[in-house]
């Protein structure tokens, strides 16, 4: 029986679970998810500091401008010195600096005139002005970043500024792809293909989404249409990996053997045949503790589907991202109408286009799931529930593959 798509994906959420914690330097943390909650260690910025290049003043001394003050020294970013300023007296600041004491203003350089010792402040500058003031942005003791966020290159800063050179994170889990077809013909021959020979897209394809998504593959192999040395590979793959993405011979063929292989090793399938379109072959199934198991159909355009639609939100899950975050969607109106055929969720090619300050979804005609180079110009895909139409301008479920 063929299972909802929804209920599918629940399923491979509530199976996979989050793989150990490890410690990893700051430096090499990116596209990991956090293990553990990041605190502020101080007040951000620790002290009043200057937003801009200018002179540090009382704002009592600008009310009535033009106004002239003396210039009694300077501090720069960095400085561990400040001059005071007190009654008709200024300092010239540098961006980043320390305010100094007696300060409680920042004149911007361009409305100011320097002669000798004096400095002319030619507009009033009401109080705080050009300050960004001591823990404007966190105070010391609150969190900065909660567990299960991926880091990104704006996360790995805030932790840098923090201290934590060192952070908890999550393991990635060992992905390898085997590819199942006696027609399939490996990039790498040295042999002239034939006619009847197909070359492996599907390979170089996933490996790809895997790397674009901060995985690795850590092997990628071919199995022919034998049942015997599928069942070999298949225990290999499973034995030395966490999780196994296989492509082809998922379906109810002659020459369809991965279902068959993967209860001879002694795997559970949980899900055989979901309301999919392209993909309604798809397969999940688990083994031993936290080990995982995805059948795709062998078509093109049902791979990337099935991955990620449906992979790489349990690789998330493992990889220790928030529930929430693991299956991330734009909603975005559509260009023009659309209508699932079938009692089934379709996933259709698009692309974004802007078009008077609006984005929406331009879908892609293809000539069904072996149509890879339809999706060279698409972004993604888009969800059409079951027995549904979406109206040109409604919004629709999208996935961007970037």
């Amino acid at each position: 029986m063929l299972l909802k798509f929804e209920k599918a994906l629940e399923i491979i959420l509530e199976q996979a679970q989050k793989l150990n914690i490890k410690n990893i330097s700051l430096c090499d943390a990116e596209n990991f998810c956090l293990a553990e909650k990041i605190f502020a260690d101080r007040d951000l910025p620790p002290t009043d500091r200057s937003a801009m290049d200018g002179f540090a003043v009382r704002a009592a001394d600008v009310v009535n401008c033009p106004k002239q003050l003396k210039l009694i020294g300077e501090t720069a970013a960095g400085s561990s010195e400040c001059p005071i300023v007190e009654q008709n007296t200024c300092a010239r600041i540098l961006t980043g600096a320390v305010l100094p004491s007696g300060a409680d203003t920042v004149v911007k350089v361009e409305v100011t005139e320097e002669v000798g010792d004096y400095v002319t402040i030619l507009g009033s500058a009401e109080e705080g002005l050009n300050i960004r003031k001591q823990g404007e942005e966190v105070r010391k003791g609150n969190m900065v970043i909660k567990s299960g966020k991926k880091l990104n290159a704006a996360q790995i800063g805030i932790c840098a500024s923090v201290g934590k050179s060192v952070v908890k994170v999550y393991k990635k889990p060992k992905v390898s792809i085997l590819n199942t077809g006696k027609e399939l013909f490996p990039l790498d021959s040295d042999c002239e293909i034939k006619d009847y020979q197909i070359r492996d897209s599907n390979g170089p394809s996933l490996e790809a989404a895997l790397r674009k998504s901060g995985l690795k593959c850590s092997k990628l192999e071919i199995s022919p249409d034998d049942s015997q040395i599928l069942e070999t590979k298949l225990q290999k793959l499973v034995a030395d990996n966490d999780v196994v993405i296989l492509t082809g011979g998922v379906s109810v063929g002659k020459y369809d053997f991965v279902p068959d292989a993967i209860k001879k090793i002694g795997a559970e399938i949980h899900i055989h045949g979901v309301q999919m379109k392209p993909g309604k072959p798809f397969l999940y199934a688990t083994f031993g503790n936290n080990k995982h198991i995805f059948g795709l159909p062998g078509n093109p355009l049902s791979v990337l589907t099935g991955f990620y639609e449906l992979v790489l939100p349990g690789l998330r899950k493992m990889s220790g991202f928030l529930k929430e975050d693991c299956c991330r969607k734009l909603f975005l109106p559509v260009g023009c109408a659309v209508k699932s055929k079938k009692s089934r969720t379709e996933f259709r090619l698009a692309k974004l286009v802007c078009l008077e300050g609006i984005t929406f979804l331009e879908p892609i005609n293809s000539h069904g799931s072996g149509d890879l180079i339809s999706s060279a110009e698409a972004d993604g895909i888009f969800a059409v529930p079951a027995n549904t139409e979406i109206k040109k301008g409604e919004k629709a479920e999208f996935t961007f593959w970037e």
